[in-house]
């Protein structure tokens, strides 16, 4: 499976892939990419309707990134 050898590269490599492939949905045309972020609230919708995962309150998170930056 593709996922399993991108896995097995370097930390390096991978960093390099991530960037390339993050820069490649730059040049996707809009209406793709507003499809995909549909895509995506749809399912972060389902995890949160299941149970999967819970929201987060704003102050929470900032509490917390307080407490991992000291």
């Amino acid at each position: 499976m593709l996922e399993d050898k991108v896995l097995k590269l370097s930390a390096l490599d991978r960093a390099r892939l991530v960037r390339k492939l993050l820069n490649s949905l730059d040049d996707l045309p809009p209406q793709e990419l507003e499809r995909l972020w549909f895509v995506e609230a749809g399912r972060r919708a389902a995890q949160l309707d299941t149970g999967e995962v819970r929201l987060v309150s704003g102050e929470e998170v900032d509490r917390k990134a307080r407490v991992l930056l000291r």
